[in-house]
């Protein structure tokens, strides 16, 4: 599997992180977490994702980037969010700061993976 792939499987991997939270944070997963903003803002971004998943695999002049920009999109709304819960906004529980440690690592390690293909 090339570079190429890769990046392509990791918007996917993307795409449902943030689906899955959005659903979580609508209270469609998991009760007890539900956070309306969150939901909205998470489906955005998974939306976001879903868009430049396709526009990388039907342009692949401008697959590159393409995963550079959503991703980047995406990182900057999981930060914004951890400003939101440094501020006290929204919810501060252990799941919470927990998904976004993972939204951003894994958001990252798709970043310098794109970096890197060719």
């Amino acid at each position: 599997m090339g570079g190429r792939q890769f990046v392509a499987w990791f918007l996917i991997c993307e795409v449902a992180l943030f689906a899955l939270a959005s659903l979580a944070h609508g209270g469609r997963l998991l009760s007890g977490y539900e956070h309306v903003r969150a939901a909205i803002a998470e489906a955005v971004t998974a939306g976001v994702l879903a868009v430049g998943l396709v526009a990388f695999l039907a342009l692949p002049r401008f697959a590159r980037r393409i995963a550079l920009a959503v991703q980047t999109f995406a990182l900057v709304g999981v930060l914004a969010g951890l400003v939101a819960v440094a501020l006290g906004m929204g919810s501060q529980s252990t799941p919470d700061l927990i998904l976004h440690g993972a939204m951003i690592l894994v958001l990252l390690m798709g970043l310098l993976l794109t970096l890197r293909s060719h």
